[in-house]
């Protein structure tokens, strides 16, 4: 399965201790989604649509309501990187 080039920084940023965390709506819908960094830094490269590829392809979930972090199939997907190694 080919991953395209946004999904894998994200993937990649999340492998190394970032999260992904949603806002709800009145209906209990998410609304809107931001990718903080293990430093806690704002990513801007997550929006609704590309939340819902990574969801739709498994590689990121939940537990207990709390913010969404990578699986061991989104560590899978994702490729090596230099700093990662």
């Amino acid at each position: 399965m080919d991953i395209s080039r946004t999904e894998q920084r994200i993937l990649h940023l999340l492998a190394q201790g970032g999260r992904i965390e949603v806002e709800k709506n009145d209906k209990k819908r998410i609304a809107n989604v931001k990718c903080m960094t293990r430093d806690g830094w704002h990513y801007p490269g997550v929006d609704l649509d590309l939340f819902r590829k990574l969801r739709r392809r498994k590689a990121v979930s939940s537990c207990d309501g709390g913010p969404y972090r990578i699986t061991r199939r989104g560590l899978q997907l994702v490729r090596s990187e230099l700093d990662n190694r």
